[in-house]
């Protein structure tokens, strides 16, 4: 389990309903709140999450994929050990897609492009992740301007790929940090209630019919 820099003494993880968005024999999706771990920590104090909590109303539930503590939005879930393998590789693949909608600090300009930029842990700053153009692995995300604010920009982002930290170090790479971010954010991009990245949709495709399906959380800032 990787710690936050500022520690995980403060977890109070919010005591909100689950929020589910769909569920069939296959699957179950929902709607994951900002400050609740995707899975348990070490130690007691670390239990509470929301795998633990989607496994009390469906038992069968199974990881497939994972946000950070701090991003609210869109997960799902398998039901099935085969609904399970098939969603993973299809994160593995690449043949999903998730869109996140964020608050940056500043005007990001222009109104749309693509980072790509490889990362990488850093490991004396555990977990904080960096651009490392010799060792870091392959991470593409193409963001689009929705509107700008005061000395802010709300921007969609849509990664290519999968990695640690990927949307608030590549954020913080163009010179926009994500408001809230506890971990990238300083001075007055750090004063805000929570970070301010959210998963809006995930498409998939239904790991039976192969259906392809979207699911959408609305988003809370």
């Amino acid at each position: 389990m990787l710690v936050y820099a500022a520690g995980m003494s403060d977890y109070c993880p919010p005591d909100t309903p689950l929020d589910v968005l769909h569920e069939d024999h296959e699957i179950v999706v929902v709607d994951k709140p900002a400050g609740l771990l995707s899975v348990p920590g070490k130690g007691a104090r670390l239990a509470d999450c929301l795998l633990s909590r989607v496994q009390e109303a469906f038992p069968t539930a199974l990881l497939v994929h994972r946000l950070d503590r701090d991003t609210s939005g869109v997960m799902v879930f398998g039901l099935t050990p085969h609904a399970q393998r098939n969603l993973s590789m299809q994160f593995e693949k690449r043949a999903t897609k998730k869109t996140y909608i964020a608050r940056v600090s500043g005007h990001l300009e222009p109104k749309t492009g693509t980072v790509d930029l490889p990362l990488i842990v850093d490991w004396p700053n555990r977990p904080l992740q960096k651009v490392c153009h010799e060792t870091g692995k392959p991470a593409e995300t193409d963001w689009r301007v929705m509107r700008y604010g005061d000395d802010e920009t709300r921007v969609k982002l849509t990664p290519k790929t999968g990695r640690s930290h990927q949307l608030r170090v590549h954020m913080l790479a163009l010179g926009h940090v994500i408001l809230g971010d506890p971990l990238y954010a300083t001075g007055v991009a750090a004063d805000h209630p929570r970070l301010m990245l959210h998963s809006k949709e995930l498409r998939i495709s239904h790991p039976e019919s192969g259906r392809g399906m979207s699911f959408k959380a609305p988003v809370p800032f």
